[in-house]
C-alpha cells in the first residue's frame, strides 16, 4: 500500500509510504482521500496527522508516472488538496527530511504544519522549465512573505527547515520525535471548535510588493530568452497580489500549461529524465550486487590523476597516490592542496575539512602500495605501450577481486584488458578535465567487463557526484567520436570561408560554453594533432582539412604556449583574434585552390550541430550508447551543449528528423560529400516520422 492509515490516542495518522521519497503518484493521492474520508467518519478522530514514511515527507510528482494516464486521473494532486483544505477536522502535515514540489504544496494546504529541523523545503519545478501547478505560487507567498517565496519560486533552491522557523510556514518546530509532536499539537487543535485555519485565506505582506515584483522581473529577464519558466514564476505570483487567490490560481494554471508546451521545458525534463535513464543498464538488472569499495588507487599525480583523487577524497575515501618520481608525486600534491586553498578561500570549504581531506591521501613511488586497492585507476600517458606496462605492474600487484580502471579517452580497452589475466576486472572510466568539476563520467564497458564491475563503478559515480554513462568500446566512446566530426566541419568552414571568431561566436551564441577554436586552444592543440597523425596511418580515406596541422607545424598549441587560433596574454585567458592565423588561413584556401565564400551564422551551427547528430545515430545503430538520452546526457554535462536545448538528439527531434536529413543531404552536394552521409538510423527514422527519442 502506499499510504498507511492507523489511529493514536484519537488522532488519524495517514503515513505516506512510496518509496524513495514518497511520490504522490496515483494511489498515493488515492490513499490520502481514503484515509480523510475515513476519518471524517470515525467519531473517535478529532484530528488528522499526515506524516511520510522512510527518508521524506514528499519528494512531489511520482516520476515513474510521468507522461502516462496515471499522472492526470484523478484524484489529483489539486483535488487531493482541495479535500485537505475542506476537511471539518484539522489536518496537521509533519514534515521531516524532505517537502518538495507537489510534496511543499501537500503540506500547505493543511491546515497546520508541525517539521522537524533539517528539513529540505522547495519548490524545485523552475529546473524542469515549468513552474509549481497545485498552488504552489499563491500559497507559498502567503506562508512564507512575498520575498522568501519568490526568491524559492523562481531559483528552485532548497532552504532549510529551521531557517523558515520564523515564518507563517511553521506552526511549531518539533524538537523531539517527530510523530508524537504532531500527534500532541493534533490533539490540541483538535479539541479547538472551528473553522480551522487555510493558508489560501491569508494576505501577501509586503511594504512595496510591486517595487519587489519589478525587482525580480529586472533580475531573472535576461535568462527569459533561453528560461522562460522564472518570469512566468513572477507572472503567477504577481497575479495572486493582485488579484487574490482565486484568480491567482488560474493564471498559475495557464502559465503551467504554456510552460509544459515550450522546447526549453521538454529539453530540461528530458536531461532530467536522461541523469536518472543512464545509470540503467538494459542487461544489468538494479539488483546487481556491487563490490565493496574501501580504497582506490590512483597511478599518475598529474592534472588528470590529481583530479581524479580529489574527488574519492571529497567523498570521504582514502586514496593511495602512486607517481614514478618524487618531484612529480610532489608537484601534484602541492597542486591538489592549492585547489583546496583556492575552496577555503572562497568560503566553500573550512580549513579542517582541508586537512582531512589531504591527510586522506597517501602518496607513493611504489606499486607495491596499491595491493590492498579495491579499485584502481591510471591517469598516465595515453599511449597503448604506457598502459601496457601499468596494467601488466598492476595484474601482479593488485589483489583479488579490485576493479582495474583507464582513465583513457580514446584508446582500445579491450587491448588494455587483455594486458592482464583478469580482463573482467577490467573498465574505462573516462574523467573529463578538470575532473574534480566536471559532472561527466563515461564508463567504458569492455567485451569481458563483468556486470557486477559495471553495477560497482555506477553506484560509485554517484557517490563522487558525477553524472556516469555507460559507453561500449570504439575509438573516443562516445563524447569525443562525435566530437571529431564536429572538429572535422569547424576545419572545413575555415578553408571554404570562415574564420574561427566567426564559428567560435556563432555556436557560442546558439549556446554552447565555448566554440571549436577557444575549445581547442583550452585542451592544446597537439592533442588533436596527435589523433589526427594517427587517423592519417589507420582512415587514409577520411578528409580532413590540413589548416590545423599548419598551425601546429608554428608551435601554436594554444594557452598552454600563448598562442593557439587566437593571440593570449600573459597571465590572461581572453581569447584575442590573431591576424597572423586569419593570413596563414586565407593563404591555405589559395593553396588548395578554394574560393572563399560568406558563411553565414545559421550554416556554422547547422553543420557543427548536424555532424554531432549524425555520428551519434551511428554510434545508437552500433550500440556503442544504449539510448539517445545518453548521449545526450555526455553532451550535457562533458561538453557545454546548451541544457535548454536538451543535447544534440533531442535537438535533431525537436528539428524534426526530416528536416534534419534533408540538411544533410543539401550539405552532401556542396562539400565534403562523404562527411554528409545521413546514417540509417536518420533515414529510417525520418521516414517513419519519429525521432531518436521517441
Amino acid at each position: 500500500m502506499a499510504v498507511d492509515y492507523t489511529t493514536r490516542d484519537g488522532i488519524a495518522v495517514i503515513t505516506l509510504n512510496n518509496p524513495p521519497v514518497n511520490g504522490l503518484g496515483f494511489s498515493t493521492r488515492l490513499g490520502i482521500v481514503e484515509g480523510l474520508e475515513k476519518a471524517q467518519a470515525d467519531a473517535s478522530v478529532s484530528a488528522i496527522v499526515i506524516i511520510g514514511a522512510g527518508k521524506a515527507f514528499s519528494g512531489g510528482a511520482d516520476i515513474t508516472e510521468f507522461n502516462t494516464p496515471k499522472a492526470t486521473q484523478e484524484p489529483t494532486l489539486h483535488t487531493v488538496i482541495k479535500v485537505v483544505e475542506g476537511s471539518a477536522k484539522p489536518v496537521v502535515a509533519a514534515i521531516h527530511s524532505v517537502a518538495m514540489g507537489g510534496g511543499l504544496e501537500l503540506a500547505l494546504g493543511a491546515h497546520y504544519r508541525v517539521a522537524s529541523a533539517g528539513a529540505q523545503i522547495a519548490l524545485p519545478e523552475v529546473k524542469l522549465g515549468i513552474l509549481p501547478g497545485a498552488g504552489g505560487t499563491q500559497r507559498l507567498p502567503r506562508a512564507v512573505g512575498l520575498e522568501t517565496a519568490l526568491n524559492m519560486i523562481v531559483s528552485g533552491a532548497p532552504v532549510m527547515s529551521e531557517k523558515l522557523a520564523g515564518t507563517g510556514l511553521f506552526d511549531h518546530m518539533a524538537q523531539g520525535d517527530l510523530l508524537d509532536e504532531a500527534v500532541k499539537f493534533a490533539q490540541k487543535v483538535g479539541a479547538q471548535s472551528g473553522p480551522h485555519p487555510k493558508v489560501r485565506d491569508r494576505k501577501i505582506e509586503h511594504p512595496n510588493a510591486e517595487g519587489f515584483i519589478q525587482f525580480a522581473r529586472n533580475g531573472v529577464t535576461p535568462l527569459a530568452k533561453n528560461f522562460p519558466a522564472p518570469l512566468k514564476c513572477i507572472d503567477a505570483v504577481e497575479a495572486g497580489v493582485k488579484l487574490g487567490f482565486d484568480k491567482g490560481v488560474a493564471v498559475e494554471r495557464e502559465c503551467f500549461v504554456a510552460l509544459v508546451q515550450t522546447p526549453e521545458s521538454r529539453a530540461l525534463r528530458h536531461a532530467f529524465f536522461g541523469e536518472r535513464a543512464a545509470s540503467k543498464i538494459p542487461d544489468v538488472p538494479s539488483s546487481t550486487p556491487v563490490r565493496k569499495i574501501e580504497r582506490v588507487g590512483v597511478i599518475g599525480a598529474g592534472t588528470m590523476g590529481g583530479g581524479i583523487a580529489m574527488n574519492f577524497v571529497n567523498a570521504g575515501l582514502p586514496v593511495t597516490l602512486l607517481e614514478t618520481k618524487q618531484e612529480a608525486l610532489e608537484r601534484g600534491l602541492a597542486t591538489i592542496r592549492k585547489n583546496y586553498e583556492s575552496a577555503v578561500k572562497k568560503g566553500r570549504l573550512t580549513a579542517e575539512k582541508l586537512e582531512e581531506r589531504m591527510a586522506l591521501i597517501t602518496p607513493t613511488l611504489a606499486y607495491e602500495d596499491l595491493k590492498e586497492a579495491d579499485l584502481i585507476i591510471e591517469a598516465v600517458f595515453e599511449e597503448l605501450g604506457v598502459k601496457e606496462q601499468v596494467f601488466s605492474k598492476l595484474d601482479q600487484v593488485a589483489k583479488k577481486g579490485a576493479i582495474l580502471a583507464s582513465n583513457t579517452s580514446t584508446l582500445d580497452v579491450n587491448k588494455i584488458a587483455a594486458f592482464t589475466k583478469r580482463p573482467e576486472d577490467v573498465v574505462g572510466m573516462h574523467f573529463f578535465s578538470p575532473a574534480n568539476v566536471m559532472k561527466l563520467l563515461e564508463v567504458v564497458r569492455g567485451a569481458k567487463t563483468s556486470k557486477d564491475v559495471l553495477a560497482t563503478v555506477m553506484q560509485l559515480a554517484k557517490k563522487i557526484k558525477k553524472t556516469a554513462v555507460v559507453s561500449g568500446v570504439c575509438d573516443g566512446f562516445i563524447g569525443n567520436r562525435m566530437i571529431e566530426q564536429y572538429l572535422r566541419q569547424a576545419l572545413f568552414m575555415l578553408e571554404e570561408g570562415a574564420l574561427p571568431a566567426q564559428v567560435d561566436r556563432a555556436v557560442e551564441k546558439f549556446g554552447f560554453a565555448m566554440g571549436p577554436f577557444r575549445m581547442s586552444d583550452l585542451a592544446g592543440n597537439d592533442i588533436g594533432w596527435a589523433i589526427r597523425k594517427r587517423r592519417y596511418q589507420e582512415k587514409p580515406d577520411l578528409k580532413y582539412s590540413k589548416i590545423a596541422d599548419r598551425l601546429c607545424e608554428t608551435g601554436r598549441f594554444g594557452q598552454k604556449t600563448g598562442a593557439g587560433w587566437y593571440d593570449y596574454k600573459a597571465g590572461d585567458r581572453t581569447a584575442h583574434p590573431s591576424k597572423i592565423v586569419d593570413e596563414m588561413i586565407v593563404a591555405y584556401s589559395k593553396e588548395q585552390g578554394v574560393t572563399r565564400r560568406k558563411i553565414s551564422d545559421d550554416e556554422i551551427v547547422e553543420r557543427l550541430v548536424l555532424a554531432l547528430v549524425n555520428e551519434g545515430a551511428l554510434i545508437l545503430e552500433e550500440g556503442i550508447a544504449s539510448k539517445a538520452s545518453d548521449i545526450d546526457m555526455v553532451y550535457l554535462t562533458g561538453y557545454g551543449f546548451p541544457l535548454y536545448r536538451g543535447g544534440p538528439m533531442l535537438y535533431a527531434d525537436t528539428v524534426g528528423l526530416y528536416n534534419v536529413e534533408r540538411a544533410m543531404r543539401k550539405y552532401a552536394a556542396q562539400t565534403n560529400g562523404e562527411a554528409w552521409k545521413p546514417a540509417a538510423r536518420v533515414t529510417e527514422l525520418a521516414a517513419e516520422g519519429r525521432g531518436f527519442n521517441s
